[in-house]
């Protein structure tokens, strides 16, 4: 599998992290392919969440280790796994409501703290990077409008299009269909694979099976907290472990 996947963008060594008594992330050893769009899939509960916190640095795992283009990124800060190239979006959607549209993209590339550019001059390239990449997800038309007025489903599209003004390689995205209408879904889907298939890499948590089934390459099953299952969308649907955890079967 890892010949015909090619390289491994992304890879996990007994991952660990506990809330109490619960194993959120337990011993979990994964990999992710460079130029795919992977899938983490499993049961509500399964870790997913908890397991791209510890991957981007939002969260301190208590054992294990995270290695990003085979560079030993456990212990980094959020903001220095991103500009390592590794962006992320939220389960649950992250924007500045009162902001424009367009001025949530330019604050996502104004580290280390984004609210130091208020009050800045524009730097009229970064604006300009800004319109096409609203243009390339189909906001370009709501630049002016501030954040919170505009739909749950294109707030969705914004954080995507924050994430990509950094030029990330490898994008981890967290629910992107969630709460979106189905003309949405299928946007974001036409999106997600025509960035892959100009060089950007994706790891995509989503509970719409078809979404997941459709567009993924590589598919990796957690199930309390580990992997159970890893392959293409076809041999995890057939996985007995599979359907044992989703299905009880």
């Amino acid at each position: 599998m890892t010949e015909e996947l090619g390289a491994v963008a992304l890879r996990t060594e007994g991952l660990s992290k506990s809330f109490g008594g619960v194993h959120a992330v337990d011993n979990a050893t994964t990999e992710f392919y460079a130029g795919r769009i992977n899938g983490l899939i499993g049961p509500n509960g399964s870790g997913k969440t908890t397991f791209f916190n510890c991957v981007t640095g939002m969260i301190r795992p208590d054992a294990g280790h995270v290695f990003y283009r085979d560079r030993d990124i456990t212990r980094w800060q959020p903001h220095r796994i991103a500009r390592a190239g590794l962006g992320r979006t939220f389960q649950l959607c992250r924007v500045f409501p009162r902001l424009t549209v367009l001025d949530n993209l330019l604050v996502a590339v104004h580290p280390p703290h984004p609210l130091a550019y208020l009050g800045r001059p524009r730097v009229a390239s970064l604006v300009e990077r800004a319109r096409g990449i609203l243009a390339r997800v189909g906001l370009d038309h709501l630049e002016t409008a501030e954040a919170r007025d505009v739909s749950y489903g294109q707030q969705k599209l914004l954080e995507l299009a924050a994430a990509l003004m950094a030029g990330p390689d490898m994008v981890m995205l967290d629910e992107p269909a969630g709460g979106v209408n189905p003309a949405l879904i299928e946007r974001i889907a036409v999106l997600v694979t025509e960035l892959n298939a100009e060089g950007t890499t994706f790891l995509v948590v989503e509970h719409n099976m078809e979404f997941m089934m459709n567009l993924c390459d590589h598919v990796v099953v957690f199930d309390r907290g580990a992997p159970i299952a890893a392959g293409s969308a076809a041999e995890v649907q057939q996985n007995p472990l599979v359907l044992e955890a989703y299905l009880g079967v």
